[in-house]
């Protein structure tokens, strides 16, 4: 904004017009005009909304990957969406350097293909992982072994399926991950002057650090571009699906959950504990008309007495601890 000028200036200025001092005329046409410059060898296809509305996406699907992930790796993993730009896919393609993990996902019901691309030291730390190491990256630069990249398309591909709820708000798909390439020259599916949408992503693998790039082409994005924007996706986001939460509340109450009984506690020497054999008695602290602690995971929630039923040792609930 210009500055705002007192009533001081103000009637300085009229009186400088008004004694010819100053021509009108002269000061409107000395203004300088604004140009917006304007690429045409890029053109802007992909709007601030549509990849504010991709980071929304892909933050979605970031949670996803820090939960499912764990459970393979068997190690904690953190996941930042770190920001989303437009840029032509040649800029994309000459960024890469071999060997390289390209994984071409096939974006059914959309026409054409999009490219994750992971960095090496993910693949190496997934590979040992897998395999039973701590998880450690290589600090040479080699090719993927066939064994390796077998292991690597098993998690690249669980990953590529997590890909279905985030864009469910915006259109039902089917990703399949088509193939995998470790050199750019065969990844070459769309013009090297075609417009596509960047999102770059964080993963924290333990101690070891990588980036996941997503390349969106806009021939593939086009049919639905016009529900890429903020205000489709919070509209349904808000949406409630009554059948949703009737089915999420049915599979909580099938969930197996650990309940045990401790019938009480001792303490005794290690000399004690080696020289144990059948029939030796440890003497607890509890009697037997004692309210034994039951326990839902690590949590007590129950008061029990000891007993038996149809042959089974069992504990009678008594009462009911409410608060953790």
């Amino acid at each position: 904004m210009g500055d705002i000028l007192s009533q001081s200036e103000i009637d300085a200025l009229l009186k400088q017009l008004n004694s010819g001092e100053y021509d009108a005329n002269e000061l409107q046409d000395s203004a300088e005009k604004k140009v917006t410059v304007y690429d045409f060898a890029r053109p802007a296809k992909f709007s601030k909304d549509h990849l504010r509305t991709l980071v929304n996406i892909f933050e979605h699907y970031g949670r996803l990957l820090s939960t499912n992930l764990p459970g393979y790796l068997r190690k904690n993993v953190q996941v930042e969406v770190m920001n989303s730009e437009a840029v032509i896919y040649s800029e994309f393609m000459n960024a890469l350097s071999n060997p390289v993990l390209l994984g071409v996902v096939n974006f059914s019901p959309l026409k054409g293909n999009i490219i994750i691309e992971w960095g090496s030291q993910l693949g190496f730390a997934i590979v040992d992982r897998m395999l039973g190491g701590a998880g450690t990256t290589l600090d040479i630069t080699r090719e993927f072994s066939e064994i390796e990249l077998a292991i690597i398309e098993r998690i690249f591909a669980n990953c590529v399926n997590l890909l279905r709820e985030p864009w469910k708000n915006v259109l039902s798909i089917e990703p399949r991950l088509e193939r995998m390439e470790t050199n750019t020259q065969f990844a070459q599916f769309i013009s090297p002057s075609e417009m596509i949408a960047i999102v770059s992503i964080s993963i924290k693998i333990g101690e070891v650090e990588g980036l996941m790039t997503v390349c969106l082409p806009y021939i593939t994005l086009e049919p639905i571009m016009d529900k890429l924007n903020t205000r489709f996706w919070f509209s349904t986001l808000s949406d409630k699906d009554p059948s949703y939460e009737i089915a999420l509340e049915g599979m909580l109450k099938k969930t197996a959950i650990p309940v045990v009984t401790e019938l009480g506690r001792s303490t005794i020497s290690v000399n004690d504990f080696v020289n144990l054999q059948k029939g030796d008695i440890i003497k607890l602290n509890t009697k037997i008309d004692d309210e034994l602690d039951v326990y839902v995971g690590n949590i007590k929630k129950f008061k029990a007495l000891p007993g038996s039923a149809s042959d089974k040792y069992a504990v009678r609930v008594t009462s009911i601890i409410r608060e953790e």
